[in-house]
């Protein structure tokens, strides 16, 4: 579309090429079969030239000044991965055929993270696409795509994109990434995508060889940060704010989950996260269009609701949840699950108010995090047992949940789905899939040596990891390693975890998710004996409460324990005590 600045725009009569490149006093067009042209200059250092005759399947490449041939950053398609050519691409009629589709409400979202290439034998898109009916059976109401911007190499889980316009290759054709999408719109279904606008990957990346795409001013773990506030930064927030703006309307996804953003740094106003969200709700008014992310820092004030120039994210993923449950439910405390050792209170004060630590000090990263969240709306967080992360960073990319025993994980299970906090599942996890996803990727002979021995060192620190047996990210067996074995999920054992799971979520769907507006903020808790209580009010004066025992021995309980109206039961229960892994939901006044 015109509207946008970066990449090709088709017309009637031929393309319009333009490329942002101004360190360049010159730029030429290569398309295969037309003699090369140079580009017209305009004083901001934006390149254009229109080419009768181009259209979509036309490949082309600009040449700077001194020979470097590169693809169009803002390509649509790289047939030949993000060394080769770029390929001009038609997407308007696979837009139209979606209009109706006006997405669904926040509460109704139970999340499923998969990554393109592992969920599927084939690892595409129109793979993925015959696994949907299973996903509207189970109740799955989104599905949450592992970044897919174009990366090099033959896998990756997608964190080391460099052409963020284009749907991975190796995937697939953007038109597949769009039956992808519409399919599961005709299921009701959601699509989120993952992406990822803190740093770029470390091989195929030619931007800063002709715009300032990196500035010294801000320095993250991956370098020079991007320019999101120095000398013509403002091109560069153009072009990835018309991202996340170009995957929502030529796509028509339903959100994005923004990787990382405590590492977008920006002293400018308004704050480039700000300005993204801003333009997104304003683009998108008639939609539901929902924005997630991902913060280390765990910075309530992004989830902030009903204030001026608020109401930016829907939900930050709360890796709370996660620890609490965690070191509750397999005893580990190494690395940073060592905050968590006191499991029952930190898990009900996670479920309560979403932070554990709140401008406390946390003593594994050695200084104080997060901030004041009780007045948040327990749906802004994000809950889970599985993600990328917490499987992948540990040296086998073992699912080490899936192996607890039967009543451990269906406790565990049991807290995420029935929490009025967002519940996400990492695929497989419905049939208690123990197939790994360990970390992978596919770069050069010198940077998969970089990759094996980086690795080692900076994450020999997370539980699990140990650094003398650590997989070759880089190898071909790794990869295929994570690829879901789908007969699990026929097998007797795949089978009942299925139905398990599609229980909780309708029942979710039923009695839970009526109760989420009426919720509007986070509630109290306490921790005894063992026994956890939790308590989020109601704006008519009842409460949805959980009271759990998250240990393997029988507890005392000393306080009440019996809901007026019970919604689920696990465990054995008692008037004076509660058994292991035993837990009651329901509504009282």
């Amino acid at each position: 579309m015109k509207e946008y600045l970066f990449g090709p725009v088709i017309e009637d009569d031929g393309v319009l090429f333009r490329l942002w490149a101004p360190h360049c006093k010159s730029v030429t067009l290569e398309i295969d079969g037309v003699p090369a042209n140079d580009m017209d200059r305009q004083a901001d250092g934006l390149f254009s030239l229109k080419v009768t005759g181009a259209g979509p399947g036309t490949r082309y490449r600009f040449r700077l000044p001194d020979g470097l041939m590169v693809p169009d950053p803002a390509s649509r398609h790289q047939p030949e991965d993000v060394f080769g050519p770029s390929e001009v691409v038609d997407l308007s009629t696979m837009r139209t055929r979606d209009a109706i589709w006006r997405g669904r409400p926040w509460a109704d979202m139970v999340l499923y993270e998969l990554h393109v290439g592992t969920f599927t034998s084939e690892g595409t898109f129109r793979a993925a696409i015959d696994r949907l009916d299973h996903l509207s059976k189970l109740g799955i109401t989104a599905i949450q795509l592992m970044p897919i911007a174009d990366f090099p190499g033959r896998w990756n889980w997608g964190y080391d994109g460099v052409m963020p316009y284009a749907p991975d290759s190796r995937y697939g054709r953007p038109e597949d990434l769009a039956l992808l999408v519409q399919a599961a719109h005709q299921r009701s279904i959601s699509v989120f995508l993952d992406v990822v606008y803190n740093h770029f990957g470390p091989s195929g990346n030619f931007m800063p060889a002709y715009a300032p795409l990196f500035s010294p001013h801000h320095q993250t773990p991956w370098g020079d940060g991007i320019n999101f506030d120095d000398a013509q930064s403002e091109m560069v927030r153009a072009f990835l704010i018309e991202n996340a703006l170009f995957w929502i309307e030529e796509f028509h996804v339903d959100g994005l989950r923004l990787d990382a953003v405590h590492a977008i740094r920006d002293d400018s106003e308004p704050h480039f996260l700000h300005e993204l969200a801003a333009r997104v709700r304003e683009r998108f008014a008639d939609r539901h269009i929902h924005l997630i992310v991902e913060n280390e820092e765990n910075d309530p004030g992004l989830l902030e609701r009903g204030q001026p120039d608020t109401d930016s994210f829907d939900a930050q993923w709360n890796d709370d949840v996660h620890h609490a449950l965690h070191v509750a439910t397999t005893g580990e405390t190494f690395g940073y699950y060592a905050d968590y050792r006191d499991a029952g209170a930190a898990l009900a004060k996670a479920l309560a108010e979403g932070f554990v630590y709140q401008g406390d000090v946390m003593p594994y990263r050695g200084e104080r995090r997060g901030g004041p969240s009780t007045h948040l709306t327990p749906s802004a967080f994000v809950s889970f047992l599985h993600n990328h992360d917490q499987i992948g960073n540990r040296a086998h990319g073992d699912r080490v949940m899936a192996a607890l025993p039967e009543p451990v994980l269906a406790f565990a299970v049991s807290i995420m789905l029935l929490s009025p906090q967002i519940p996400m599942l990492f695929m497989g996890e419905e049939w208690c899939s123990q197939k790994p996803f360990p970390y992978f990727c596919d770069f050069d002979e010198e940077l998969n040596a970089a990759v094996r021995d980086g690795r080692r060192k900076e994450l020999s620190k997370l539980p699990g990891f140990d650094s003398d047996h650590v997989l070759d990210p880089t190898s071909l067996e790794t990869f295929r390693s994570a690829v879901l074995d789908w007969d699990e999920a026929g097998s007797k054992t795949g089978s009942i975890w299925v139905e398990r799971y599609r229980q909780l979520i309708a029942l979710r769907r039923e009695r839970v998710v009526p109760l989420l507006s009426r919720m509007p903020q986070g509630g109290r808790y306490a921790a005894e004996n063992g026994l956890i209580r939790v308590e989020w009010p109601l704006e008519d004066g009842r409460h949805y409460i959980l009271v759990a025992n998250p240990t393997s021995h029988d507890v005392s309980a000393t306080f009440e324990v019996d809901p007026v109206e019970v919604i689920y039961g696990l465990g054995e229960r008692r008037p004076d005590a509660f058994g292991p892994w035993s837990l009651v939901f329901g509504v009282t006044g």
